[in-house]
């Protein structure tokens, strides 16, 4: 299968469609989000509209069929402007194509696009620390673990910690 990153596109009701489905499943299934309702395609526009009137960026995994598999963005740390140069990373990946390597090209290309633009430091807040593929990836990346929040998160009946970690991106001037 070929793997082709491209920058999502807001106009695209296939994008928005195909995050949207991909993100409920997680949101359903697993722990690497502690959202417990699914939002609706609307609202996933709305973040993503967001994200990219701010000027950060959003890229689409798109197979050789034209199917979008995966999606990744950084977005603010916090909204106060001492973190401005600081981004968080979130990736997700269709469950039917994970550990094919396409979190890697997703998290590679935000990774390259946030230095581009900027930015000098990247955070990776995991949603639980069993989530071993996510830590794996970013670790594979430069990431360091920066720190551990334990039980700060419950879903699915049982307490989760987020797992921290830091990648920088370039020192700032």
């Amino acid at each position: 299968m070929t793997i082709t990153i491209i920058p999502f596109d807001e106009n695209c009701p296939t994008h928005i469609e195909a995050v949207t489905d991909i993100y409920d499943y997680h949101v359903t299934h697993g722990t690497a989000s502690f959202e417990i309702e699914p939002p609706t395609s609307e609202e996933m526009e709305m973040r993503f509209s967001n994200l990219l009137m701010q000027g950060y960026p959003i890229f689409v995994a798109v197979d050789n069929s034209g199917e979008v598999v995966g999606y990744a963005y950084a977005g603010p740390h916090k909204p106060r402007m001492g973190y401005r140069f600081t981004v968080e990373d979130s990736i997700y990946v269709k469950a039917d194509a994970a550990r094919q390597g396409i979190g890697r090209l997703l998290l590679s290309a935000i990774i390259n696009k946030c230095r581009q633009q900027g930015f000098t430091q990247m955070l990776a807040v995991i949603g639980d620390s069993e989530n071993l593929a996510s830590i794996g990836l970013h670790q594979q990346l430069g990431f360091t673990h920066i720190g551990t929040a334990e039980n700060i998160g419950f879903k699915f009946g049982k307490p989760l910690d987020v797992v921290y970690m830091q990648l920088t991106l370039d020192y700032p001037s």
